[in-house]
């Protein structure tokens, strides 16, 4: 997850440079970018660059300004986390320090429930199977000394092989089958 305070075809383009070799170090999966249908997104310089770096676009519906539901939900995390400014920012610097603090924080020490309370950064690091394997063996011997305590089975403390933010449902599922 990364951002920029900046707005404007050249840093979106830019910004999407960096992600992408970053990424693809990372892993070797084919790329895809979703955006709001917002000016920056749809210029002719971010579209050139993903053609470029092979990365498939992807848009919100036409005329629906709120529907990326990635970012909708990174923003509310980021309007709950600790040190968020309840008045906003008395400048655009002072938002560019809080979002780059917020994203190092985010990354690397905010637990994901969807990630079976890892971090991104222990996942996209594949260290995140040695974290849960521990975590596994603390739940085991714990229950193990005060069986009194657990009424039900602890967690798996697995890595999902998929995560989603929005499943699709089963009828979607089976119309695809």
């Amino acid at each position: 997850m990364g951002g920029d305070a900046r707005e404007g075809g050249d840093e979106a383009a830019a910004l999407v440079e960096r992600a992408c070799w970053r990424e693809r170090r990372r892993h070797n999966t084919p790329l895809v970018l979703h955006a709001d249908n917002g000016a920056a997104q749809k210029a002719h310089t971010p579209k050139s660059k993903l053609e470029i770096l092979g990365i498939t676009p992807s848009h919100s519906r036409p005329g629906v300004s709120d529907d990326n539901a990635h970012i909708e939900a990174w923003f509310r995390t980021c309007k709950y986390a600790p040190g968020y400014p309840p008045n906003g920012f008395k400048d655009i610097e002072l938002a560019r320090q809080w979002v780059l603090k917020f994203v190092t924080w985010y990354n690397g020490e905010h637990l994901h429930s969807g990630l079976s309370f890892v971090t991104p950064e222990q996942r996209h690091s594949g260290v995140a199977d040695a974290v849960l394997r521990q975590r596994r063996e603390v739940y085991a011997q714990a229950r193990e000394r005060h069986p009194s305590r657990w009424k039900r089975p602890p967690r798996a403390w697995q890595v999902a092989d998929e995560v989603w933010l929005n499943p699709p449902s089963k009828l979607d599922q089976r119309r695809a089958a």
